[in-house]
């Protein structure tokens, strides 16, 4: 075998893989040492197909080794304190242990990671709610190494609560962390500095430098630049501005800003052509890279990234040194063995996936593509094939976790790399270590840098505002994964193919002094050539074409009731056309007090950018046909903003009136900018929004159409009332009406009734016979209970009115005001109505096939 680190890296990463696809409770660390004892014994003894049986049992080793590690993956509390009452979520406990990570503090709020003293160790994420000004400068003084005791109340992690969603419990648990420890005030923990030497000292020296180092940069660069190449040199990205970072991220330079490989090679070349240039030999500067690699690793923060970086350049420079440098997918696979051995839930590690991915596809990539590309200049050549190989082996992975990819990201890579590389970085570089001698000659630097700076962030501001050019793709699954790289492979191999046959045999890759043989020599005749070159394009571009448009391809109504905590928000898809409705957008509601400043967060949570922007995206929502908003109160146009400035809006559907404040007239200014049509709704407007699905409003009323825009505060009683008709199903969506608009709506219907006006069609669910004594509304399937159940809603009139089979209650969990309200549940049960809540059950979805029978799945509680 003449690649064998190959061969057991790829089995060891498809154990690990069908471990974590299919978890079995057998595997353990037993299993593979009872497979490993037998693949040896097998491997003693050859026969026959032996080796394809040894890896196979090796697979089951690496599989049993993650299952192993997996296992004792949790609390050491869970048999002792929690079953016996004493550490449960929501008690009250006492810890004592160590701070194991730097202290994080943003406005009023301290996090940090405690390791707890005694037998059972155990790590705890800790937040401290800082009541005061003095509590911050307080907590600024803490650090790694340091001796606490406090005071808190343990809660177990928030898990994911929609589908789709961030699993808050699953990424802390993958750092092994199983619980969270609120503490309400510095003044319920005790931070003493070690009283002794501990090797936890070097981690809060090293955090000491980092500081120390991002210091400099703030007194180097304009503060609206320092959080950013804080990020790029030392990988400090508290100060990153989040605006900034999306526009990064649209254009697929995130790269730029995280510590990766990029900056280990940018880091090694400079300090080897300085050190070439002052004469020294080429073993002392291999020798002082050598030296200097682990103390880089640990300053840029040592994350998988840069750590698979870095561990590849000292192997390289060692193999440099003793003249024996090997090829590099030898190293690059060593090195991610090492690292998944040494902690296997690396590979599930967004960082480490993209991380050496990308350099494997750029070893085996860059040198084919290289010949494919008619480019005369062999640096122009290099950059394009490096930028396309990194552009393509990264994409699945980008759109299985961001979900975009920007048709602009190749130009912009190249422009913008080339620029960042040879002069931002080295540099920044420069001006850093300077400032730290002599401030003016780092700030000399500093000045010329951040006018280079200005210009590119004005160039991606630009072209991260081209919507045009931003794709939006939903989360696709492993076998389309694994269709693109083979697809991929195979068109790659097929231009290839193409490209030397119509070379001269001569002019063909040589291999020392042997012609590079090629299938066409071995059999493959020419004529089918054009053929696999064909089926390689047409397999990649349906492919694509699938990806693009999967969620395209159901004929079952959707309606997902996303679970945005103490707010509404409503997916709608409909049946044929596949148009998308989102009805409202949930929010985040905070008060903040005069001279409260300092509680601001640098980055504070956001519904709208922070779920649902993403979670949409997940589900391959490209553009949304009809934005309804029920209302403007802040807990259902929220998280509208983000959607507006990041997903297209054809229609904005709203009540006819304007709520004044800061965030209404935002919202209505982005999507004016954006080329969105607002449109008022009103009592007997329809929408058809395909043959099968149609909206019929019912509320509120408006007597003129053209009546201008009319301010109004109190909105919950202007909310959108309609009734939607999918397939055969009837739904009825209340935003949060009150019961003033509940009897205004019944009435208006038994007027219209008692005129002999059937202006509403029997089909939306509304239709009343022609004399009042006869007078009954059409049962609804669905009911969206207004105003997360509270009392002011849902009056036993109405429910009597529509008899719902089933209500759905969207309530933030363990919200302050008490919703939904014990009445309104009651008047549902005393009703035998089917009741969901989002603050139980996180997210419910509902089906409805083309028969009219609704199915429903919800995220949490069955």
């Amino acid at each position: 075998m003449q690649r064998p680190i190959v061969a057991v890296t790829l089995l060891w990463t498809a154990g690990y893989a069908l471990a974590i696809i299919a978890p079995l409770s057998k595997l353990s660390f037993t299993t593979s040492l009872i497979l490993g004892i037998v693949s040896v014994l097998l491997w003693l003894v050859p026969f026959p197909g032996h080796k394809i049986v040894c890896g196979l049992l090796f697979i089951g080793i690496a599989a049993g080794y993650y299952g192993g590690y997996d296992r004792v993956n949790h609390s050491s509390l869970s048999d002792s304190f929690v079953s016996s009452d004493t550490f449960v979520t929501g008690t009250s406990v006492s810890l004592q242990g160590t701070i194991a990570t730097p202290v994080e503090v943003d406005g009023d709020k301290a996090t940090f990671i405690l390791e707890s003293d005694g037998k059972g160790s155990e790590r705890f994420l800790v937040n401290v709610k800082l009541l005061t000004k003095r509590e911050q400068e307080s907590a600024l003084q803490w650090s790694r190494a340091d001796k606490v005791s406090l005071l808190g109340t343990a809660k177990l992690p928030e898990e994911a609560r929609n589908f789709g969603g961030f699993d808050y419990r699953r990424y802390l648990r993958l750092q092994h962390i199983h619980w969270q420890v609120a503490v309400k005030g510095a003044e319920q923990l005790e931070v003493h500095p070690p009283s002794s030497w501990n090797w936890r000292m070097l981690l809060r020296w090293n955090d000491q430098l980092r500081d120390r180092l991002g210091s400099g940069v703030e007194q180097l660069f304009p503060e609206e630049q320092a959080g950013f190449m804080k990020g790029m040199l030392i990988g400090l990205t508290d100060d990153l501005d989040p605006q900034q970072f999306q526009q990064f991220s649209q254009l697929g330079l995130t790269h730029i800003i995280a510590i990766s490989g990029l900056n280990v090679t940018i880091f090694l070349g400079c300090l080897v052509w300085l050190m070439r240039k002052l004469g020294f030999t080429r073993e002392t500067y291999l020798i002082t890279a050598m030296i200097m690699m682990p103390l880089y690793i640990a300053v840029t923060g040592a994350s998988p990234s840069i750590v698979r970086a870095g561990l590849m350049a000292l192997i390289a420079l060692y193999a440099a040194y003793r003249h024996a440098l090997k090829d590099g997918l030898h190293v690059v696979l060593l090195v991610g063995l090492g690292m998944l051995v040494w902690e296997p839930y690396y590979l599930l590690d967004v960082s480490f996936q993209l991380s050496f991915l990308v350099t494997i596809g750029l070893i085996l990539g860059v040198p084919a593509v290289n010949r494919l590309l008619p480019i005369r200049s062999r640096s122009w050549r290099d950059a394009l094939s490096i930028a396309i190989v990194a552009q393509a082996v990264s994409f699945p992975v980008s759109i299985y976790y961001f979900n975009q990819f920007s048709l602009l990201s190749l130009a912009a890579n190249l422009c913008l790399v080339p620029l960042f590389s040879m002069a931002v970085m080295p540099a920044g570089t420069a001006a850093m270590l300077l400032g730290l001698a002599y401030l003016p000659a780092g700030k000399a630097i500093a000045w010329a840098v951040a006018k280079l700076n200005g210009w590119i962030f004005w160039l991606v501001d630009l072209a991260s505002g081209w919507d045009a050019f931003q794709t939006i793709w939903g989360t696709p699954g492993f076998a389309w994964i694994a269709c693109y790289y083979g697809g991929g492979v195979l068109l790659l191999y097929g231009v290839y193919l193409y490209k030397e046959g119509l070379r001269p045999a001569e002019q063909r890759p040589m291999l020392g002094s042997h012609t590079m043989r090629s299938p066409l020599s071995e059999g493959l005749k020419a004529s089918a050539i054009p053929l696999l070159l064909a089926f390689g394009t047409l397999w990649m571009m349906l492919l694509l074409f699938w990806g693009y448009y999967a969620e395209r391809w159901s004929k079952d109504g959707e309606v997902d009731f996303i679970d945005v905590g103490q707010g509404d928000s409503i997916l709608v898809r409909s049946p044929v056309s596949r148009s998308i409705l989102l009805i409202d957008g949930g929010g985040t509601v905070s008060f903040r007090k005069p001279g409260e400043e300092w509680k601001e967060r640098k980055d504070p949570y956001e519904v709208g950018r922070k779920l649902l922007v993403p979670l949409l995206k997940k589900r391959g929502i490209q553009q949304i046909d009809y934005l309804f908003i029920s209302h403007q109160d802040a807990d259902h146009i929220g998280g509208l903003q983000a959607v507006l400035e990041q997903i297209p809006v054809k229609q904005l559907v709203f009540n006819g009136t304007f709520k004044p404040g800061p965030a209404v007239e935002k919202l209505f200014e982005t999507a004016l900018d954006k080329g969105t049509q607002l449109v008022k709704a009103y009592s007997g407007d329809i929408l058809e929004v395909d043959e099968v699905t149609a909206l019929h409003m019912l509320f509120p009323f408006q007597e003129e159409r053209e009546a201008p825009i009319r301010l109004e505060k109190e909105q919950n009683g202007q909310s959108i009332v309609f009734v939607m008709k999918m397939q055969q199903t009837r739904w009825l969506f209340t935003g949060d009406v009150d019961q003033a608009g509940e009897e205004a709506v019944l009435r208006r219907l038994k007027q219209q009734s008692a005129a002999g006006d059937r202006v509403i069609d029997p089909a939306f669910g509304a239709a009343l016979s022609n004399t009042p004594e006869e007078a009954a509304i059409l049962p609804v399937d669905v009911l969206k209970i207004a105003h997360h159940g509270s009392k002011t809603s849902s009056s036993p009139a109405w429910l009597d009115a529509w008899k719902p089979k089933l209500a759905v209650i969207s309530a933030g969990a363990h919200n302050i005001y008490g919703h939904p309200n014990a009445q309104v549940t009651d008047r549902l049960h005393e009703r035998r109505i089917g009741v969901f809540r989002t603050d139980r059950q996180g997210e419910i979805q509902m089906r409805v096939n083309s028969d009219g029978e609704i199915r429903v799945r919800t995220k949490l509680i069955p």
